[in-house]
Order: C-alpha cells, then structure tokens, then sequence
C-alpha cells in the first residue's frame, strides 16, 4: 500500500541522508555545485577499490545488497528474460531495485548504481507491458523527423513511441529513469545481411535511415535545451506533447528521462553471412560510410552510452581495438574527456564545454571473447579491454575475478591510473546528470502506467504504419484489399494468426521470445479480426487446414498468417531464411482454393518467390508486438498502407548479401517498395 512504499522509500533514502548528518561538506554531494566540480571532488575521494567497482557491471542474478556495498558495485543489469521473479509485476521490479541501491547507498561515498535493461521493444522483460514493433518495423514507418503541427510542436511517430518507453522503462530506476542498455536501446545498427539473427534489431540495410533514427535519443533522455554545446551526453530536458491533443496523463520532464545507449560499436551487421559475433571484412571507407555515421550523429545527439560489439573488424576483436574505440570514437568522434591539467580544462567547464563525455561498455563476457577460446586468457583480456577504452565491463557472472585481475594489473603498472581515473570520470560524469545522485531511488508512480491503453493506442499504430503491402490482387484493376468486413464466412489460418509470442519475436518476456498467449498480455491477429468485421461474418480459425476443407467451406476469403518463430542473436543464424513450417503448406492449401491475403510475421524478408503466384494479396507485418489490432486497420481499410521497405526483399538466398546500391541488384521487391491503399472512409 502507499503507506508501506513511503516508508520504504524514506528507509532507503534515509541510508544516503545520514552520511552527510553532522559531516564536513562534500562537493560532490551539493547539486547546485557544477558537474565537473562534483565529479572530481568525488573522485579524490575514491580509493582504487572504490574506483574499480564503478567500472563493475554485474547480473542480478549473483548480486545482493550485500555485494553491492562490499565491492562498490557500479551498475546492474537483467539480461534477457532475468526477472525479480516468474511473472513480476512492476511492482516487484520497483522493490527488487530499491533492495540492490539500499546496498549502494550505504557505502562509504554513498555512489548510487546504475541499472541496465534490454528494452528492445518496450519493457519487454515486464508482464503486461505494451510490446512495440521490432526496430525492423519502425524503420519501415519512415515517420522520424519532428515537425511543427498546430500551435504546438509535437513529435511524430518514432519519437512518440520512445518517449512512452522511456516511462515504461523509466518506473524501473529512480526518478530520474537511469536505464543504461546497458541498455538496451538499438540506435545504430546497420543490417547488411538478412541472414543474421539480429538483423530485426536494425531499422534498415541503409545508413541514411539508421541517422534519421538516432532522434530517438532524444525521446529516450529528453529534448536537449537550445545553445547547449553538441556532442555532451545530455539526460532532461524538455518533453513534447505525444500527440495533438495532449494525452490524459501529460508527461512530465524530470520524472521519465533514461540514459541511451548506442550499440553495437561497429560494424555488428556486417559479417560475412550474416554470422553473430563474426567478422566484417571491410576497409576504413566501407566502416565509414556505411556503419561509422550512425555513431557520429548519436553522439551530436547527445547520447550518454555507447556498447561495444562483439563482432571483428578485418580480423581484430573490436572488444580490444584500441584504435577504434580510443582512438576514432573518443577522440575523433569526440565521444572524449579532457584530462586535468590540459589546457582547457576547468572543473566548471566540463560539461558546458563538451569535453568531457559519456562512458564505454562492454557487451554481455564481451572481453572474454576477446580470446579464443573465451576466458583462456582473461588477464590479457581485462588488460587489453581497458587499454582500448571501455569504461564499465559487463562480466557479468565472475565479478571477484574482474576486479581481482584489473587491481593488480594496476598496481603492477601494466594499466595506468590514468586510464582508471578516466573511466570512473566518464561512469560518474553520466549519474551526476542524469540526477542520480539526487534520486537515486525507483519511482512508484509510474507502476499503474504499464500496459495502459495510452501506450497500447500508440503502439497500435506503430504497427499500421509499419505494414507494406508487398501485393495487392492478380492484377492491379482488381484489388482484394482492403478487406469487406460485411462477408458471411472468413477462413484465417496458419500458425502466427493466434500466437502472440510470434507475433511479438525475440527479446519478449524471456530472452528467445516465447510461443502462445500465456506469459503476458496483447491482441492477437486472429482476436483482432475477430472484433473488427461485422457482427453476423463468421470467423473460422484453423491453424493447418487441408485443401479438402477449404474448397468445401464455401469461405468469402482467406487470411494465412506465417513467418518465423522467435530467435535471438546467434539462435536467429539462417543461411536459408525459410519460413516455418507448416506455412508453405497453408498457403497452398489456403491460397490454391479461395482468394487470399497473406500476412509475414518476420524480423526479415524470408524466402516467398515460389508462393508468390498462389497469393493474392501480401503483408510484410514484420514482428509486430502485442497491439494485432494495427494490423487489422489496415487490413480492413479504417486506415491506408503507407510502409515502405527499409530493407531489400531477395527472390533467393544466393544474392545475398545484397543491399540498394549494389551493382548486381535485381530484387523481388526493392528496397522502398511499397503499395498503398485508400481507406473505406477515403473512397
């Protein structure tokens, strides 16, 4: 109740209160102090041991608030699908938060952690939380840029969208809705190649589009004021209106804000066939042109976080290239801090200058992989990982190994305090301004906003938009969309029709996704159908039906939804991209008996150059999360098609890779392909 949580609030802020009781003044713990002021009077105060562990990122799953406190942890995590417990609500989120900071709090310094989540599509891990579609989908949307509408400015779609995640997410860590991706947040992935597993986590094969989608920065740490220097990691400011008119429950800037993260630095989507974790053979032109600028207009946006990729570049383990993370991202880029004693550096200036920067992370036993195989030389590995500029390791298991290796690496010179002291600045640098330090305790009252129908409207026309209609009739003067609602009998088949785990994909409550209509909350398709036609259309479901049983259904049409089941990262590797079974079965069958409309539930183009004679009429729906209805608005003309591919459809998969641009590019849709349709109301 509201009593309970209030006392538990002021218990664990008490912890933080009481070290400054009858104490001698701390800059750093005074907020009317500037941020570089405050961050190098902390930083004097911190032993080597203090120091280490702010660079310490562990999973929950081996942390207590006793750790917390004894190794001066600085950052948490949940990986995919790691929950305070089977079926948490928000609630139990809140408090399995409080209970690791209460741990942090009561340290010497009292230095707040940092907790990271992957909030891919939404808050993903969170039953009942709203699912967007998958950022292959928003790309398809092409709404990014913020436009001057009415006598307001209000964001379009993608923007909206990562703003009402920011509150999602933001009920998870203090008021200030500290959610490192550490993180989470896909900014900059570039997809060269289908194949790969995380190919849906990229918004397009084209980096233009990636650029255009780093406004989603902004949605996620807040709208950086006007004169302030670019290029500063920035987590406030001001909150646009979602839509016009203002939504019921405004949102207001200083209570929802998240810290961004860029990832996968660099060049994650370029592996030779698509293989996760692989090898980009590319030169410095290819890494700049097609897979460097994403990061270049991140950082101008302010971003606080950038993630390291697994993935190597002409054969070096970007976990430990010095001369790309150090050398090019922080220093050319600017993604940079001013060390003391350089000439332009004042402890007042820091931040106002832009010289002093976000921080660095390693991905998931990022620099065990540096070696092969992983962890046979993990001296080396921390050696070398640090050296080449990553500021916070994400271990996340093994945490007394890290900290035990770096210190006496430290000690014995091999890794300078130099280099210490700069990646505890840049760690420091991003909890001072995003506030951190001044609410440092998870918020409860944003609980009840989970799920609720504000988000689920947006996210419904997320999806809408995201549809491209690959196909519409055997010929062009005979079109079966949209769809009559007023039929007397439907037939909707195939496996993805009634599934809203397949609907929604990977990175869904558990880390590969999950099947049915059990772990959380949404509208299927089939569902969506349902309560769309009119109320005398039967509707028929039958995930496999027989050729037989078609022709003698006397059905008015059909709709197949098909595609693929859930991956993530390496599980998703296709060398063929076919759809799963038995979908090329229920087209025949469906498509070969009664005019059809066929719908791909996909985080990719998938082979369908064989079926596409069969089909009528076809969707490329993407993965589209837990809101089935936006698929149904188009489908039965409340709304228009307007998607566009922002990815290339192949007619095989011995063309790929092939993107827009390339020479040899015969496609069978090209890249920006897109039919539309005029609503009912429209004609």
């Amino acid at each position: 109740n509201t009593a309970s949580v209030l006392v538990q609030w002021l218990g664990i802020a008490s912890v933080w209160a009481a070290t400054a009781v009858g104490a001698e003044y701390m800059k750093y713990k005074d907020p009317n102090q500037p941020v570089g002021v405050r961050v190098e009077d902390l930083l004097m105060r911190m032993t080597l041991e203090e120091k280490i562990g702010q660079m310490v990122q562990i999973d929950r799953t081996v942390a207590t608030a006793d750790i917390m406190r004894d190794y001066y942890i600085g950052s948490l995590l949940s990986g995919g699908g790691s929950t305070p417990l089977p079926g948490a609500t928000a609630t139990d989120w809140v408090n399995m938060v409080n209970k690791f900071q209460k741990g942090s709090l009561s340290t010497r310094l009292g230095i707040p952690m940092i907790y990271g989540i992957d909030a891919v599509h939404g808050h993903n891990n969170v039953v009942n939380a709203t699912i967007f579609p998958h950022n292959v989908g928003l790309g398809a949307t092409r709404q990014v840029n913020l436009s001057d509408v009415y006598p307001f400015r209000f964001p379009t779609l993608i923007y909206q969208v990562y703003i009402l995640i920011r509150m999602t997410v933001g009920f998870n860590h203090c008021t200030q809705k500290l959610f490192p991706d550490v993180m989470g947040f896909i900014v900059s992935q570039v997809c060269r190649d289908p194949r790969w597993g995380r190919c849906y986590e990229s918004y397009s094969e084209d980096p233009k589009i990636v650029r255009e989608m780093t406004e989603i920065i902004l949605g996620l740490q807040g709208e950086i004021p006007s004169g302030s220097s670019k290029g500063v990691p920035y987590v406030g400011g001001n909150i646009l209106f979602l839509s016009p008119p203002p939504p019921p429950h405004p949102i207001h800037a200083d209570r929802n804000k998240v810290v961004a993260c860029a990832k996968h630095f660099v060049g994650d989507g370029g592996t030779t066939k698509g293989i996760n974790e692989d090898n980009t053979l590319t030169d410095m032109h290819g890494l700049l042109s097609i897979h460097m600028p994403a990061y270049d207009d991140s950082i101008i946006k302010g971003v606080s976080t950038i993630m390291v990729s697994y993935s190597s570049w002409n054969g070096e383990k970007m976990h430990a290239n010095r001369n790309l993370i150090t050398g090019f991202l922080k220093d050319t880029l600017k993604f940079k801090t001013c060390k003391k004693g350089k000439k332009k550096w004042t402890p007042s200036s820091i931040v106002e200058s832009g010289q002093f920067q976000g921080f660095v992370i390693s991905d998931w036993e990022g620099i065990d992989r540096i070696t092969s195989p992983p962890h046979s030389n993990y001296t080396y590995s921390v050696q070398a990982s640090v050296l080449a500029g990553i500021d916070m390791v994400m271990i996340p298991l093994k945490y007394t190994e890290f900290i035990d290796e770096l210190t006496s690496l430290v000690k014995n010179n091999f890794v300078p305090m130099d280099r210490i002291d700069d990646a505890v600045r840049r760690i420091l640098l991003v909890k001072f301004i995003s506030g951190l330090f001044e609410n440092p305790v998870a918020d409860f009252s944003l609980v009840n906003e989970v799920g609720n129908q504000v988000h689920r409207e947006l996210a419904r026309e997320a999806v809408r938009k995201s549809l491209v209609l690959l196909k519409n009739g055997k010929n062009a003067e005979d079109p079966l969309l949209p769809l009559s609602k007023k039929v007397p009998k439907i037939l909707v088949a195939g496996s993805h029709a009634d599934n809203l785990g397949y609907q929604c994909g990977g990175w869904t409550i558990n880390w590969q996704g999950f099947s049915g209509n059990n772990y959380t909350s949404g509208t299927t398709i089939y569902s969506a159908i349902v309560s769309t036609v009119e109320k005398g259309t039967e509707v028929v479901y039958r995930e496999n039906p027989d050729s037989e049983y078609v022709k003698s259904g006397d059905f008015s049409y059909g709709i197949v939804v098909v595609g693929e089941h859930p991956y993530t990262e390496s599980a998703g590797d296709s060398l063929t991209l076919t759809m799963a079974d038995p979908g090329p079965d229920v087209i025949n069958n469906v498509c070969g008996a009664v005019e059809c409309v066929v719908i791909v539930i996909s985080g990719r183009p998938i082979v369908i150059e064989p079926y596409i004679s069969f089909i009528d009429a076809l969707v490329a729906a993407w993965l589209p999360g837990s809101e089935g209805q936006g698929v149904t608005d188009v489908l039965f003309g409340d709304y228009d098609f307007t998607g566009n591919l922002s990815r290339t459809w192949f007619k095989t998969v011995d063309q790929l890779p092939m993107n827009v641009g390339d020479p040899h590019y015969d496609p069978l849709f090209p890249f920006g392909f897109g039919l539309t349709t005029k609503s009912v109301v429209e004609r």
